[in-house]
């Protein structure tokens, strides 16, 4: 899993670092979120084939799914991207699915979005309960959570409440990657956030002079996406392909990419 792709930057390092990342890894699937693909802010139809044609198997998205209007047709075209399951129905797309690894193994993939200070969604802790509970009536026992949240309590609530029912559950949103990556009691591996893949010397992606302007002045200030080099962010998990249990989740860091 990599950690959300921003910018152009973010692409660009994303496809040139998914070779090293193979030979490394040797992953069975490989997922990414990309709600700031575009620019900082969404995604476009463009940037989405780029990536899933790069390698990308599956996106995930966030606060900014809707952000490029294009996106909204193309989600119910391409079932490879999901946008947060919570999102109140009748939304485009959907926010959970069913994959094939390269190991002929089923990966349920969801994607949920908290709401301490987030948009006021659907509950994502009953959601996960419907979503897993639609996994157990398809014998999919390999399960893994995006929960792209502002509060790390929130997300570390959300770890133990499905843990033992997912097999790995990461946290987006945040763009700085911490350093709390751990199987919990009953075999869930959880991360608080698993980071960004953008612009390395930024504010979580952002140009830092207008950022700083913002908080010096207190009056808007349009933000840009930084440039170059680039890092990547992310986690590499493995778990039992019969049970579902994780084995083991370390943190993936390339820097200086230029």
């Amino acid at each position: 899993m990599l950690g959300d792709i921003v910018g152009k930057v973010g692409c660009d390092a994303v496809i040139q670092s998914l070779p090293t990342l193979r030979e490394t890894y040797s992953p069975d699937i490989i997922i990414a979120n990309g709600e700031n693909a575009a620019a900082g802010l969404g995604i476009t139809v463009a940037i989405a084939r780029r990536l899933l044609g790069a390698g990308i198997n599956v996106l995930t998205l966030g606060n900014h799914a809707w952000h490029r209007e294009e996106i909204i047709d193309f989600l119910d075209k391409d079932q490879r991207i999901l946008r947060p399951a919570n999102f109140p129905p009748p939304a485009p797309g959907r926010g959970f699915g069913v994959f094939m690894t390269q190991t002929d193994a089923k990966l349920g993939v969801a994607s949920l979005m908290g709401r301490i200070h987030m948009d006021a969604l659907e509950d994502p802790f009953r959601m996960a309960d419907e979503i897993i509970a639609s996994w157990d009536e398809q014998n999919v026992h390999n399960r893994f959570i995006d929960f792209h949240a502002e509060a790390t309590s929130e997300k570390q609530a959300f770890g133990h409440y499905v843990d033992g029912r997912a097999s790995v559950v990461v946290g987006t949103h945040t763009h700085v990657q911490t350093a709390d990556e751990k199987l919990l009691p009953a075999g869930t591996a959880y991360i608080t956030d698993v980071g960004m893949t953008g612009p390395q010397l930024s504010v979580i992606g952002m140009d830092p002079e207008n950022v700083i302007k913002r908080f010096i002045t207190q009056r808007p200030h349009r933000f840009e996406t930084a440039r170059g080099p680039a890092m990547v962010n992310g986690i590499v998990a493995q778990t039992d392909q019969h049970t579902g249990r994780a084995l083991s989740i370390a943190r993936i860091f390339l820097g200086n990419i230029e």
